[in-house]
């Protein structure tokens, strides 16, 4: 083929290429502070901003003041250059894990900005993108800004491999942890595997001991722990009467306990989920009176 028609397709098979590939890392985007919250995007190596963060007021998570306090003190510590821990938030279901992290880093960067401090950027990692967790740090390399690096709902099966690039990154690797991340997750489950998995691995082992150790090191990574338990129903109702109060709902005391409790035992639970999930449809319903 003579060269002057080799060369165009040579420059069109290069510009293909070139679309295919990865855009590459660049954490400018943590330098504008007016944003709090992005979410990893591993596919394409980029963080999209989050402009609103869908959270509860730290003020309204009622009945888990201890826990709040031990989250809100790491949180505190970290934003103020400090040593900090990465945390754990396990229990049960719908008890407010998630929502006390991003309550703790909405609390924590309002006191950062009224003293004219840098705010903390929070990234949220999709657990499906977890293998992609060394290209985020590298990213996170880039930048000065402090970063709690959150897993939601966090738990690993049986085949699943990616619980070792989170273990290697909370302690450990040659790379290590950069300086201006935690990682703070949340699970069901205390060590983050079924408990028959554990138990069947370790059964099988030549050292059970050393299988059981493998599957609980992870945790045990997470240097501290806060454990968030099913409500009581003196719990589930003050946080009924947080809700309503907050919104102003015309609903007498005595009626809006009785409804709520009957809610609670059509669904079969008691949770700060179920109880928003009530005042939602009460909210709805009383708009229409």
């Amino acid at each position: 083929m003579p060269s002057n028609t080799l060369l165009p397709v040579l420059t069109r098979i290069a510009e293909s290429l070139e679309r295919l590939a990865p855009p590459p890392l660049d954490a400018s985007i943590l330098n504008d502070t007016s944003q709090d919250a992005f979410l990893w995007q591993g596919a394409n190596n980029t963080l999209l901003p989050i402009s609103n963060i869908h959270a509860v007021p730290l003020t309204l998570l009622k009945g888990i003041d201890h826990q709040a306090e031990k989250l809100l003190s790491n949180t505190r510590f970290f934003a103020r250059g400090l040593e900090a821990n990465n945390a754990m938030l396990w229990g049960a279901r719908g008890m407010g894990k998630s929502s006390l992290v991003k309550a703790c880093l909405i609390s924590v960067n309002e006191e950062q900005r009224a003293h004219n401090e840098p705010p903390l950027a929070l990234i949220e990692i999709p657990r499906d993108d977890l293998s992609t967790l060394p290209r985020l740090l590298a990213l996170l390399r880039q930048s000065k800004r402090r970063v709690i690096l959150f897993c939601d709902d966090l738990s690993f099966e049986t085949q699943d491999a990616d619980y070792k690039s989170l273990k290697s990154i909370l302690d450990g690797g040659i790379a290590g942890r950069p300086g201006n991340v935690v990682v703070y997750a949340t699970s069901n489950r205390r060590h983050l595997m079924p408990r028959n998995i554990i138990e069947n691995e370790a059964g099988d082992a030549i050292n059970p001991g050393e299988a059981i150790e493998e599957k609980v090191s992870l945790s045990d990574r997470f240097g501290l722990w806060i454990g968030l338990y099913g409500a009581s129903q003196d719990h589930y109702l003050s946080i009924i009467e947080a809700y309503a109060k907050d919104r102003q709902l015309a609903i007498n005391e005595e009626e809006l306990r009785r409804r709520a409790l009957q809610w609670a035992m059509q669904r079969g639970s008691r949770s700060g989920r179920v109880a928003a999930q009530f005042i939602t449809a009460l909210t709805a319903e009383l708009s229409e009176q």
